[in-house]
């Protein structure tokens, strides 16, 4: 097949969206597949394109067999709702000027968020005679709703685009069973969606001991048990909740609350835990890969949280990348969550009350009082079991060679 990948993130971002995006391009080239991806340049979650990428319009390279093919957006050094919007609206413009000039391609992948992306979407599915794909990662017009974070103009505008979007689509594809059913209960027929899950990185069930013990040596971490985030800092997250518990832990000098990458609101937590005093929080910035797989071993509970209003309409990458590495895990979510399910029926680790620090910091006293090794045993079993990369990506493939066939066929 020849695939027309669109979505704005993608390598080198390592966090979110892009790593999901990335792995399954390379993973369908793998496969014999011809593939391009028309993205933009790497800015997230630091919300700031590097130096080697920076002050170009347009550019083009490739990487282990895919093509990728750039286009500016406008990147906001600080985000607000308003940019945001801006931000996607321009990369939806500058992608349909590269992709509309791309050769035909056998079926077109579209990751959103951008929601906007569907406008494209449509206009080169009509043209090529070509079935398109949507795939949520993100129920954007939801949370933006939940979280009170746009006028209520532009947030019906958004839900007609998406019914619009999942309305032409031959296949609405999303990350997880919660996430499906709240697709559904859009009025989209079950038939017409997939679960496209994310894989488990098998190399992160092998990272060693030294691995871990050469991070605490490099960030002055020799003794201390590390209670660890990581991934993207903004408003979903909720990462208040790290500050509050550290604050009421502040006497325990044996703990340190570790605060790993960037966003839209880092500035604003460490700000805050500045004021707090915390001398029990450490915040690094993105890690290489290297130093990453080190953080993860030296890490003795990994936390995932979010704002209580948050629950099926994100699922964050993190998750999967904490128990495919064997981490306990303490997840301060809404407990109908897809995030909550999985630490539950995985039994890695314990779900608590989102936005409450007391609750957050006593999981955190009894997983440490038990036996953690326990837990790492259980996530790293629960990953390999669900989301075997055989599994989750040879599915992936067979959608789209069905809808592919299906389409010469004329059905």
């Amino acid at each position: 097949m020849r695939i027309l990948i669109l979505g704005i993130n993608y390598w080198p971002e390592e966090t979110g969206i892009g790593a999901f995006t990335t792995y399954r391009a390379e993973y369908l080239v793998s496969r014999g597949h011809d593939v391009t991806v028309c993205t933009t340049f790497p800015y997230y979650p630091e919300w700031r394109v590097p130096a080697n990428y920076a002050g170009r319009f347009a550019s083009s390279e490739s990487r282990n067999g895919v093509r990728i093919l750039r286009s500016y957006a406008y990147i906001p050094s600080s985000v607000t709702s308003v940019k945001r919007v801006l931000h996607e609206a321009s990369f939806v413009a500058s992608s349909f000027a590269r992709a509309v000039f791309y050769a035909r391609p056998d079926i077109l992948l579209v990751v959103s968020p951008p929601l906007g992306l569907a406008l494209n979407a449509v206009i080169l599915s009509r043209v090529w005679g070509i079935p398109y794909v949507f795939d949520v990662e993100d129920l954007q017009p939801d949370a933006a709703a939940e979280l009170g974070m746009l006028p209520k103009p532009i947030l019906t505008a958004m839900y007609r685009v998406e019914q619009f979007a999942y309305r032409n689509a031959r296949l609405v594809s999303t990350l997880t069973k919660g996430m499906q059913t709240r697709i559904i209960e859009k009025g989209i027929p079950e038939n017409k969606t997939a679960l496209f899950e994310p894989r488990s990185d098998n190399s992160l069930a092998t990272i060693s001991q030294e691995e871990g013990l050469a991070f605490r040596r490099k960030f002055s971490l020799p003794d201390q048990f590390l209670v660890s985030h990581s991934g993207n800092m903004g408003v979903k997250q909720g990462l208040g909740v790290i500050l509050d518990a550290a604050a009421l832990n502040r006497e325990d000098q044996s703990t340190v609350f570790l605060i790993v990458g960037d966003g839209a609101v880092r500035r604003k937590i460490q700000q805050r835990a500045r004021e707090l005093e915390l001398a029990n929080v450490r915040f690094l910035p993105l890690l290489d890969s290297g130093e990453f797989r080190g953080f993860l071993k030296a890490s003795d509970i990994c936390l995932v949280t979010q704002q209580k209003t948050v629950s099926d309409m994100v699922f964050p990458s993190k998750t999967v990348t904490y128990l495919a590495a064997g981490r306990p895990v303490v997840a301060s979510v809404n407990p109908n969550s897809e995030i909550a399910k999985t630490i539950v029926e995985s039994e890695a680790g314990l779900v608590v009350e989102p936005e409450n620090p007391e609750a957050l910091l006593s999981a955190i006293r009894t997983m440490r009082d038990n036996n953690l090794n326990e837990y790492g045993i259980k996530a790293l079993d629960y990953a390999a079991r669900r989301w075997s990369s055989e599994r989750v990506l040879g599915f992936f493939e067979a959608k789209l060679l069905e809808l592919s066939a299906n389409n010469r066929r004329g059905n």
